[in-house]
């Protein structure tokens, strides 16, 4: 997925505990970059990959720019907008998806708070099971 907001949003939180989230859940989750990614159309998806020199390396408030596993590319399955908002309870159709790099992608808003890291994972399941 692909997180983004404004700087201060809490992308790198998110990031770090879906990540957390999945690895308990028994799933596959790894960092592909924090900050900036380069993305790329490719057969009819979207792929993220770290941007040089940042692979592998993600902000932890309070801690500063630390070492963190990475994957060096990713199909982006899912975009995730850090909005500092409480997002709508129904959302319109056309809220919940978005064009990045001429591919439509399901799209969820989220405040940024602690707990979202939930409410993302299920929306990924649910936006990916028959895809």
């Amino acid at each position: 997925m692909l997180l983004r907001g404004a700087s201060g949003s809490g992308k790198s939180t998110l990031a770090l505990a879906l990540i957390g989230l999945a690895h308990q859940r028994g799933r596959f989750a790894r960092l592909v970059a924090d900050d900036r990614a380069a993305l790329s159309a490719a057969g009819g998806r979207l792929v993220a990959r770290p941007v040089a020199p940042l692979e592998g390396i993600v902000e932890r408030r309070g801690l500063g720019l630390t070492p963190e596993p990475f994957t060096g590319a990713t199909v982006v399955r899912l975009l995730v907008d850090l909005t500092g908002e409480e997002p709508a309870r129904m959302p319109e159709p056309e809220d919940l998806v978005d064009n990045l790099g001429g591919i439509d992608l399901p799209r969820l808003s989220v405040a940024g708070r602690i707990g979202d890291e939930r409410l993302v994972l299920a929306a990924l399941d649910l936006f990916t099971e028959s895809g």
